[in-house]
């Protein structure tokens, strides 16, 4: 397993002027840096990929930002935005040296209603054909796209592994894994540690962030148990730590979070990089 640090924790939006944290990221021990790219014109991938380099860092994986507009179960030219967007992901993850695309794809994120079952149907055919669409973009690539459950309060689409894993098997895409979130698992999972083992071979990512966002490690998730069910499935892909702070403004609000849940940014990413090696090399 390698370890990253999703860059959320540290700016938002990702522009080319981002890539003066790489250093630390690198000097705190990280492998690897995952690009939460909101917007693909905000960069040059080539110069990103210069500087990780130039850091001895990789980038391993993209995750997808699926605000308000790109929703492959909204209108028409929300879904063609979105498809649009993901695709640009696709094409930018290889030159950053990435081969996996994740996050919550299927919907914008916020999007939470209570729905009559014909329109949830209907919804779940819409995203059907638009991931069939994506996998085929993905596969052509040489790209894996993970979707990510997220929890009741922000998505009401596919907040479980279970769900996730129907959605890949409907789609029929070999291009598709799971991306599953220790904090989104603490709320929707009745045992986090079954969902990684159902996963299984389809697992392409874990983010780990404690039970209230913040440190992983400092918090009550069983840790020890995520870590035994990773290793129960051989699971050899990487695990992000993905944590947010008041810090960075625009994630701070759509992540609700409220108060200073930590000290600060250095020490999640510091402590928590400690904690998940000394728990997956105990």
């Amino acid at each position: 397993m390698q370890f990253g640090i999703n860059t959320y924790l540290f700016s938002s939006p990702f522009t080319n002027e981002s890539v003066s944290y790489f250093p630390k990221f690198r000097e705190w021990g990280f492998d690897f840096v995952e690009i939460a790219l909101e917007d693909p014109d905000h960069i040059d991938p080539a110069f990103i990929r210069k500087s990780l380099d130039e850091s001895g860092l990789t980038c391993r994986s993209v995750c997808a930002a699926t605000g308000p507009g790109r929703d492959l179960r909204g209108t028409r030219k929300d879904q063609l935005t979105s498809l649009r967007y993901v695709e640009a992901l696709i094409d930018i993850a290889p030159v950053l040296g990435s081969r996996l695309v994740a996050g919550p794809v299927y919907s914008a994120v916020g999007r939470a209603d209570l729905v009559p079952e014909d329109e949830k149907v209907r919804q779940y055919a819409m995203v059907v054909e638009n991931l069939k669409i994506l996998g085929d973009y993905a596969s052509s690539r040489g790209v894996k796209l993970a979707l990510e459950p997220l929890n009741r309060y922000e998505t009401d689409f596919v907040n479980t592994c279970a769900q996730a894993l129907r959605l890949i098997d409907d789609t029929g895409s070999e291009a598709l894994q799971v991306h599953l979130d220790t904090f989104h698992m603490n709320v929707e999972e009745k045992d986090p540690a079954e969902a990684i083992r159902l996963a299984g071979h389809r697992l392409g990512l874990l983010h780990a962030s404690g039970s209230d966002r913040g440190t992983p490690g400092k918090d009550q998730i069983n840790w020890a148990r995520i870590m035994e069910a990773l290793r129960s499935i051989s699971y050899g892909g990487d695990i992000v730590i993905e944590s947010f702070t008041p810090d960075v403004k625009v994630i701070a609000k759509a992540a609700s979070i409220w108060r200073q849940v930590e000290p600060s940014r250095e020490s999640i990413a510091i402590e928590g990089l400690r904690f998940l090696k000394s728990q997956a090399y105990s």
